[in-house]
């Protein structure tokens, strides 16, 4: 074998790690955007170069072996240490970043990606964006299978363990607020609407499970027929006073064009709240998820709180920045 073949590569490492989290090659190829023959190819060159298997490729789901156990644990090593040192030489020289993976909750897809991703494309020049939209729980965990770099979602809480060697920063707490018909009486508010239908946020999503928790702990169980996942449907069957919902501020930024058919109260059912949260690989990026937490609070403060303010002065200390 001559020095070239015996070499480890990065691209080999990559792969192997993303084959081991996902349990096949053929998941692994479509993570990595690549064909299943390049991995198996880039798999067994790097068993040879080791001189070990690392994969029990007879396994169903696949299996790492005693030595593909022990090089994982370096895998994931070596790869941080990659992406450590391109983030370090990219914020000597910001426009060097080769590729920064994304991902960010669809409640700020009205406003706030769009010019967030105009400001670091401002700022890394020469950089190339993949951003990926989508439920928090979603993104936490390709961010936790190495599949993105850095992530903007709702804070799990006790929802989700914290995730050894990944960081966060606070973004935002905003309150669950109440959507109402427009026209509906607000005297006595509470009880007027334990008399009409919830439109429910689905419960397969964090946000949709936390109103849930709060409504059991507030001993409360509400007349629902609707569990919907969409910000738009919810406002839509509101506006058209088919009942009433339970949501956010940013949520209600999302869905904006049902504003002028709705009315938005306190939460009569005792005060909640969810909060905002970038996360990101721990040290692997070095400063930039701190970069990135100034502009998104920056966009944050702008596009969502100023206007909610404007509309719902109410909100002053509750709808804030972390």
């Amino acid at each position: 074998m001559n020095d070239t073949q015996s070499r480890i590569s990065l691209w080999g490492v990559e792969i192997f790690l993303a084959t081991a989290e996902a349990g096949s090659i053929s998941a692994a190829a479509r993570r990595l955007g690549a064909s299943t023959s390049t991995l198996s190819q880039q798999l067994a060159g790097l068993e040879g170069v080791l001189g070990v298997t690392l994969l029990d490729r007879g396994a169903r789901p696949m299996r790492l072996t005693s030595a593909g156990r022990v090089f994982l644990r370096h895998a994931r090593s070596m790869l941080d240490s990659a992406t450590a040192a391109r983030a370090e030489l990219a914020l000597a020289d910001l426009s060097g970043l080769p590729r920064l993976r994304l991902g960010v909750i669809e409640d700020l897809d009205a406003d706030v990606t769009p010019r967030l991703l105009t400001a670091l494309s401002a700022q890394f020049r020469n950089s190339r964006f993949l951003l990926e939209t989508g439920a928090s729980h979603r993104l936490l965990e390709q961010l936790s299978a190495r599949a993105l770099d850095m992530v903007i979602t709702a804070d799990p809480g006790l929802a989700r363990s914290a995730e050894p060697g990944e960081e966060s920063y606070p973004l935002l707490a905003e309150p669950f607020v109440v959507a109402i018909p427009r026209g509906t009486p607000t005297d006595a508010l509470a009880d007027t609407l334990r008399g009409l239908p919830l439109i429910h946020y689905s419960a397969r999503h964090l946000m949709g499970r936390q109103i849930a928790a709060h409504l059991a702990g507030q001993s409360l169980t509400l007349a629902h027929r609707f569990e919907l996942d969409s910000y738009h449907a919810i406002l839509a069957m509101v506006a058209a006073g088919q009942g009433w919902t339970i949501l956010t501020p940013l949520a209600l930024h999302h869905a904006a064009r049902f504003l002028p058919e709705v009315e938005v109260c306190p939460l009569p059912f005792g005060g909640l709240e969810r909060r905002i949260v970038l996360s990101a690989r721990s040290g692997a990026l070095q400063t930039m998820p701190g970069q990135v937490r100034e502009h998104v609070q920056a966009l944050l403060a702008e596009a969502v709180i100023a206007p909610a303010l404007l509309r719902w002065p109410w909100l002053d200390g509750q709808l804030r920045l972390l």
